[in-house]
């Protein structure tokens, strides 16, 4: 991860695009750990609050987008030749697609917070042939949103940075599933 985190402090803005277009994707590259971190840097004063917010947000939406035209382009022929073997029919894939368009485009946005949902959300609306339009505006929000916050924990907390990071990391579930039980009671609550 030093490694990483060298790669921000050389490189700038270049580097942090570049890293979680890769990490985006899929590839294991720690993106709250950079955005933190990279929160410090604007802290101290080494990089420029608006060009460090254009560059995590430029990697992040070229990431899932990346990941969505993979999905798009390369998920139904891959579940037709080996969908069977996965236990993946088209049957599945259009329920799939069923549930993307109730509301599974809410989880493209709020699957930046939740580990490892970011990295599968694109793939799963490019395979269920959700709109792109569609897509973009809810994934762009969640990018947008998801970068603003972990910059301005890192700006906020300034030297204590890795101290916040490791609590974000223990409770991100626990905060996360508090907020999809708000959802849920805010969404089925009744109505006058």
């Amino acid at each position: 991860m030093e490694s990483l985190l060298g790669w921000i402090s050389q490189y700038g803005y270049a580097g942090l695009f570049g890293l979680l277009l890769l990490g985006i994707v899929g590839l294991p590259v720690p993106d709250e750990t950079l955005l933190v971190f990279s929160g410090y840097l604007i802290w101290r004063g080494r990089l420029d609050p608006r060009l460090t917010f254009a560059a995590g947000f430029a990697g992040s939406a070229c990431g899932i987008s990346i990941s969505y035209w993979i999905g798009r382009t390369l998920g139904r022929p891959f579940v037709q030749r080996y969908g069977r073997r996965l236990r993946i029919t088209e049957e599945r894939l259009d329920r799939v697609h069923n549930w993307f368009v109730r509301i599974g485009d809410w989880l493209l946005a709020a699957g930046y917070f939740i580990p490892g949902v970011r990295h599968f959300t694109a793939l799963v609306a490019g395979m269920s042939d959700l709109e792109y339009r569609r897509f973009a505006g809810f994934a762009y929000a969640g990018a947008a949103i998801w970068v603003a916050t972990f910059l301005t924990l890192g700006y906020l907390v300034g030297e204590e940075w890795q101290a916040a990071l490791r609590l974000v990391h223990r409770y991100t579930l626990v905060l996360v599933l508090l907020a999809l039980a708000a959802g849920v009671v805010y969404w089925f609550r009744p109505r006058t």
